[in-house]
């Protein structure tokens, strides 16, 4: 993991405040929250349900905007950009998976990954070929024309992975991508996340609240009640590639 300290802050937020209102009654989420990421890293944010995970993943991919403070993305103030320049960003740079796959039940496994590339302008040959390119990476180029019922739950997220990495984001957000999944599929995904960081120099960002994941991750970065409690390096640990692993 040594290399990964050479790579960039290519995300970073500062004094973020969020709340939320029912009521007249204001819950704290985020209290002048600080965090900054690097390319080529993944990046897991751990802590207790209701710590604030999911709503740092929000603000930070540009999906709910802070009561206060600002993010930095690829050198861009996010919340200071118009909704359609915000819109534009998300596009061009960011990927996500999240815990329920959303897949559309009718489509192959290429069509899946391939049906985004075209928002961004792609020639449907070129779109083709980096969808192929895709799910070769995430061990599924034997699996192409299956639909999700086809599909072990593993085999599902890897699709929904590949949708994401297709578009060559630089920026890649995980909201609980195991947490439907078995312990073994689940450190099989997660070292998929792990292994695109590196091959594509992006900074990947997981939210978890599964320990068995450390183990998998670059960085851990502990919440507990909206603030950063622990920031450490994750111990040494082997990242083979698992592209031939049934999940």
């Amino acid at each position: 993991m040594g290399e990964s300290g050479r790579h960039d802050v290519i995300l970073e937020a500062h004094g973020l405040v969020r709340g939320f209102v029912s009521g007249r009654v204001r819950t704290p989420v985020l209290d002048g929250l600080d965090l900054a990421v690097r390319a080529g890293e993944l990046t897991l944010i751990s802590g207790p349900s209701g710590c604030g995970k999911s709503t740092l993943l929000a603000i930070l991919s540009g999906l709910l905007r802070p009561e206060a403070g600002r993010v930095g993305a690829l050198g861009e103030d996010l919340w200071a950009l118009d909704p359609h320049a915000l819109d534009r960003f998300r596009l061009h740079h960011t990927g996500f998976v999240f815990q329920g796959f959303n897949l559309f039940p009718a489509l192959t496994a290429l069509e899946q990954v391939q049906l985004p590339l075209g928002y961004l302008g792609l020639d449907a040959h070129v779109a083709r070929a980096r969808a192929v390119a895709a799910l070769h990476e995430v061990g599924l180029g034997h699996r192409l024309r299956l639909r999700p019922a086809e599909l072990s739950g593993g085999e599902k997220q890897r699709v929904a992975i590949a949708r994401a990495v297709a578009k060559h984001p630089r920026l890649l957000f995980a909201d609980e991508p195991t947490s439907a999944l078995d312990g073994v599929n689940g450190a099989a995904v997660i070292d998929i996340l792990h292994r695109v960081a590196r091959t594509h120099d992006a900074a990947v960002l997981c939210v978890s609240h599964d320990p068995r994941l450390h183990a998998h991750a670059d960085r851990i970065v502990t919440m507990e009640d909206g603030r950063i409690l622990a920031d450490l390096r994750a111990p040494a640990a082997p990242h083979a590639s698992r592209q031939g692993t049934t999940a």
